[in-house]
């Protein structure tokens, strides 16, 4: 098994235990690679939902440039939302886990089709 497909595996473990989602692995697998080279890095591997300036990068390069949202209020309150299903006490918050969540929160699954 690769490196990714471990990854994949540990978020899709994360998203059925923590979150109590069942994933759709297809999906999954497509955001954890458009993730790139980030998911191998410990510290961009994750997000910290207390660090303003990472949750603007996450607003910015995810929702507007890559799922192509507006700007707006809901966007901030969807990232909060994922960040509060992801649970307060959970300290590692996988990048592509989060971006999973948001890309089906907006329900944009047809930016990685």
């Amino acid at each position: 098994m690769s490196k990714r497909d471990e990854l994949i595996e540990k978020y899709a473990d994360d998203l059925k235990n923590k979150i109590g989602v069942t994933p759709d692995m297809d999906l999954l697998r497509k955001v954890t690679i458009g993730c790139g080279p980030s998911i191998y890095n410990r510290d961009s591997s994750t997000v910290s939902a207390s660090d303003a300036s990472e949750l603007e990068t996450v607003k910015n390069n995810y929702l507007i440039k890559k799922l192509g949202l507006s700007d707006g209020p809901k966007l901030d309150e969807a990232i909060a939302s994922v960040m509060d299903k992801y649970g307060k006490s959970e300290r590692n918050k996988f990048r592509a886990v989060v971006y999973y969540l948001l890309c089906q929160h907006f329900g944009k699954e047809s930016v990685y089709k």
